[in-house]
């Protein structure tokens, strides 16, 4: 190992799986064009992406283990659970194959693994290959087993070296892998294509080199490259009508011999036939089929056993969208939040919570789209509702929104420029409505709260009220200073009473990490003491509600609806 690797532990699998599902996002488009075996649906990327979501999800749960075998074991079920498509029955077998041999590992260790090296590594690899084979009862050369099968004599050969030369060895090793799949596999050398299953592995072994030894390295971009000849694609098949409907579900008490007896059976339904059984010796599988007979293909499995989960998706050849089904809800709210109180606030509200990053030092550094797209694809939703709250630039916010529904996901951005109008758009958020019809009820509510904000000024400067000096409150709307004060609690005054010039029912005020903390705590309570007296005295019948919500830059926010 040099100097500068890193062990591949509990925390480090964590940190493989958060980095393969961002990096799946960004290769998501090329694998998608890449897909034409077996089916031409244009979604493994997308398949792959919410197999690995749903494994990091599992390994999330594990986040107070320090046993690299626990949270393997994590992956490998959350993976299994949530597989979409063939693609991701294959990986979910692959990550298997880090569980059972990181249990046995552990089992020689008393139980407990504190890190994966280079020949454990090897050896999961390798049981990864059988399982692959198994669960699709056979091998056919030039598909993504090709390549995950040169990862792991990659690794094995190169063990001795260490495990940061073995995991780079591996990623150099499935490159030669994937560009040779187009000699072994007749349909991608008609679509000019590598295969689309063994570029997404690519990215799972770049993804663990990059974890490990620090190193992200710099790869080609795979496009299709059809060849002219038409007439010989049609000789080997090519055009031949692909099934109308692909099924997956889950299994359980199902012993092997009547999971050999239902692939038989789906092997007479349809094709692309996947069984794939859960880790240590369950009597759980997944099970996956494309076929023209959807309800025939579910019936088999009840004959066997207790379904669970079950999902049919039309297949489709279109170049963009994810097949129908699959998705945990129908429909999310995402809030793009700043600090921890503004976290738990929105999150108790029912909102899934994206914050911008702790370390930036400033909120208005603002998310990126490639952020916003995870966020959203971490909904787990169909339809998501986004609420930038001012921390997403427009152009990101525009990028973010048009990727995501380009994947299929139904992206309703609402115009919200503050978490005060944020709050305001979630307070009438109804999952039940039609999205276009709550999207314009969200947005209208939203649009209908008047805003705010409250700063200390840090230098001398002039501004629309006049001149400020540091320290000095500072009542902002709409970009101007309109209000110059000695305090933060005289600004805010003053702002409050501007904003309810034309009435109000309820202001929402939210104190910032200026106004918490040990020595700011008593000046918080002061202001929301004399706030609360202001709107009791100057403003009967409108109610005031005040969160603490650590958010940064501002000292408050103020809405009024």
């Amino acid at each position: 190992m040099g100097m500068s690797d890193r062990l591949l532990d509990a925390a480090a699998l964590r940190d493989w799986a958060h980095t393969s599902v961002s990096d799946l996002i960004t290769h998501i488009d090329e694998i998608n064009r890449l897909n034409v075996f077996p089916v031409a649906d244009s979604d493994t990327g997308a398949n792959m992406l919410f197999t690995m979501r749903s494994a990091l999800a599992e390994a999330n749960a594990e986040a107070g283990s320090g046993c690299a075998a626990k949270v393997a074991a994590a992956l490998s079920a959350g993976a299994l659970n949530g597989a979409r498509g063939n693609s991701g029955v294959i990986l979910s077998q692959i990550l298997r194959g880090i569980a059972d041999v990181t249990a046995g590992a552990a089992a020689d260790a008393n139980g407990e693994l504190r890190d994966i090296d280079a020949y454990v590594l090897g050896s999961a690899l390798r049981r990864g290959v059988a399982l692959v084979i198994t669960s699709m009862g056979d091998e056919i050369p030039g598909t993504i087993v090709s390549v995950l099968r040169a990862a792991a004599d990659a690794v094995g050969q190169c063990a001795r070296d260490g495990l940061g030369a073995a995991v780079a060895a591996a990623g150099d090793a499935a490159v030669v892998a994937l560009e040779k799949t187009p000699e072994q596999l007749d349909v991608l050398a008609d679509a000019g294509a590598v295969d689309a299953g063994g570029r997404g592995l690519l990215v799972l072994l770049d993804a663990l080199r990059s974890t490990v030894t620090g190193q992200a390295p710099a790869r080609a971009v795979y496009e299709l490259s059809p060849r002219a000849d038409t007439a010989d694609q049609k000789d080997r098949g090519t055009e031949r009508r692909a099934p109308q409907f692909e099924v997956m579900y889950l299994l359980d008490g199902c012993d092997a011999e009547a999971a050999d007896t239902l692939r038989e059976r789906l092997g007479e339904l349809g094709e692309s036939v996947a069984i794939a059984a859960a880790p240590q010796a369950s009597r759980g599988y997944s099970v996956h089929v494309h076929t023209d007979d959807a309800g025939a293909a579910v019936e088999a499995g009840l004959v066997v056993g207790r379904l669970s989960r079950i999902v049919i998706s039309a297949l489709t050849s279109g170049a963009s969208g994810l097949p129908a089904g699959g998705w945990t809800r129908e429909r999310a709210v995402l809030a793009v939040v700043d600090g921890a109180g503004a976290a738990e606030l929105f999150a108790g509200e029912g909102a899934c919570v994206l914050r911008p990053d702790a370390d930036a030092g400033d909120a208005a550094t603002g998310i990126s789209a490639h952020q916003l797209v995870r966020a959203v694809v971490d909904t787990g939703a169909a339809q998501v509702m986004v609420l930038p709250n001012g921390y997403v630039p427009a152009e990101e916010l525009v990028a973010g929104c048009t990727a995501a529904n380009g994947w299929g996901i139904d992206v309703v951005p609402i115009p919200t420029g503050s978490m005060v109008q944020g709050l305001a758009a979630l307070a009438v958020h109804e999952p039940g409505r039609q999205a276009v019809d709550d999207g314009y009820t969200m947005a209208r509510a939203a649009g209908a709260a008047r805003h705010g904000s409250v700063r200390i000024a840090t230098e001398s400067a002039l501004t629309w009220a006049g001149r400020c000096q540091p320290g000095d409150g500072l009542g902002i709307a709409g970009d101007e200073v309109l209000i110059v004060a000695a305090d933060a609690a005289a600004a805010a005054i003053g702002l409050l009473d501007l904003l309810l010039a034309s009435g109000g029912d309820l202001v929402t005020v939210l104190m910032g990490a200026d106004l918490q903390g040990e020595e700011q705590d008593a000046d918080a309570t002061a202001v929301g003491d004399i706030l609360e007296d202001h709107v009791h005295d100057n403003h009967p019948g409108t109610e005031l509600m005040i969160y603490r919500t650590g958010h940064r830059g501002d000292a408050l926010l103020i809405g009024v609806e």
